[in-house]
């Protein structure tokens, strides 16, 4: 699942003390492990999907506190930043609230989030790697991982039979040799692996695999590292597959990828989990053959390792304006503790930690997305990464790439110049 970043516009005024809160470990004044009321606020996924984990969590909480009123309310994604914002402002602040990972980022730069001890929570030494990331700022913890979705990549069995390869392939030498093998015989009206040119979480896996990064910090300060030779590699190879087996628009992004697919226009793709599921949907599906017909299989890199992923989910967190911040910290550790990760897993989400994902690795229905999200990379932590997002630095470059516009080494050093601009800028 896909998270866009959306600037913390709201709140770069407010620039709250974090440091007026204590620190880790619940040194704030506002700890209120007495307080009667929690106010939660999650997304219309937990109200649809799984009403019944928020149930037992609030049982949970009224069994060790007696007579505390917990009161839920549900956003959808899209006015959800615009509401949490609005309300920042006043002192009417929510306990506990749902974020999209790569949303948490402007918040906790902009101190909205109370700083938390992770030793409180189940698993949080064995958090996912990205998830932790995406809760960490400057050394400390200001959220808790709540659920992840990662990229597979997905084929059409009947494609890749049809030249003779009826298992996925184990190595990225094994995936190209086939897909060669299909854009021969389709020719170039067909996409034997539909890339969009401007997927950056794609194309950063890419970056990733052959040791190179967007940005690295140093001394407290990020410094993008688009142009290493590392970071080329991956590029050039991204480039390579675009050239070479995505023959649609490469000016497009990935935001209609599954509609594209299920026009059985291409092959493969290399997605969120969900997006083969959505293509053979009979309102996608325009072949009438893809309905247990595509197969998921995790990404080989061209290291000659599992492609790092970009791990997408939903964070926990603590308004720094709440009064009831030791109970907000209690009641999350309920709903995404031990117990709610097996409820979470049931309804088919990623868990939080690395314990719980080994589990699914040995369900055949599981096993693949559990697999592919063991590598995994997250965006820089940087306190202005919102601003590189904002203006599609990367989409730009990858644009330029896929089109020929530039040479990859050119597009790069464009896009490093870009980001040093705002990377470090609160």
């Amino acid at each position: 699942m896909k998270r866009k970043l959306t600037a913390a516009i709201g709140i770069a005024g407010m620039m709250v003390s974090i440091a007026a809160c204590g620190g880790e470990g619940g040194g704030s004044d506002k700890g209120g492990a007495d307080a009667k009321e929690l106010t939660v606020w999650l997304t219309v996924d937990a109200q649809n999907n799984w009403p019944e984990l928020v149930k037992a969590a609030d049982a949970a909480m009224r069994k060790k506190h007696p007579g505390l009123k917990i009161n839920h309310e549900y956003y959808g994604w899209p006015d959800k930043n615009a509401k949490l914002d609005a309300v920042l402002a006043t002192d009417k602040a929510p306990d506990v609230v749902e974020m999209g990972n790569t949303e948490m980022l402007g918040y906790m730069v902009n101190g909205a989030f109370a700083p938390l001890d992770p030793a409180e929570f189940d698993n949080s030494a064995a958090w996912l790697d990205g998830l932790k990331a995406s809760v960490t700022y400057e050394g400390k913890t200001y959220g808790v991982p709540y659920y992840a979705g990662g990229r597979v990549a997905n084929w059409r069995k009947d494609v890749a039979a049809s030249v003779g390869v009826k298992a996925p392939p184990k190595t990225y030498e094994e995936l190209t040799a086939a897909l060669d093998k299909i854009q021969k015989k389709q020719g170039d009206k067909f996409s034997a692996w539909y890339q969009p040119t401007r997927d950056w979480y794609a194309a950063m896996s890419f970056v990733y695999d052959a040791g190179g990064a967007i940005a690295t910090e140093s001394g407290g300060q990020w410094k993008a590292s688009l142009s290493s030779p590392q970071s080329l590699k991956g590029l050039k190879e991204f480039k390579n597959v675009v050239d070479s087996y995505m023959h649609g628009d490469k000016t497009k992004d990935e935001s209609d990828r599954y509609i594209v697919y299920g026009q059985g226009k291409s092959a493969m793709i290399f997605a969120a989990a969900w997006e083969g599921a959505t293509a053979e949907d009979p309102k996608n599906d325009k072949t009438g053959k893809l309905k247990g017909n595509l197969e998921n299989f995790v990404m080989p890199g061209p290291s000659g390792r599992n492609m790092p992923v970009f791990l997408g989910g939903s964070d926990l967190a603590v308004p720094v304006k709440s009064d009831a911040q030791a109970l907000a910290a209690e009641w999350i550790n309920a709903f995404a503790g031990s117990s709610g990760q097996k409820g979470l897993m049931a309804k088919g989400n990623l868990p939080n930690n690395k314990t719980d994902l080994a589990t699914l690795k040995n369900d055949p229905k599981t096993a693949v997305p559990a697999t592919a999200a063991e590598s995994n990379w997250f965006v820089p932590m940087a306190p202005g990464w919102g601003q590189v997002e904002k203006a599609q630095i990367l989409q730009t470059m990858l644009q330029s790439i896929g089109t020929g516009k530039k040479s990859v080494e050119a597009a790069a050093k464009e896009a490093d110049a870009a980001i040093d601009k705002v990377i470090n800028t609160k």
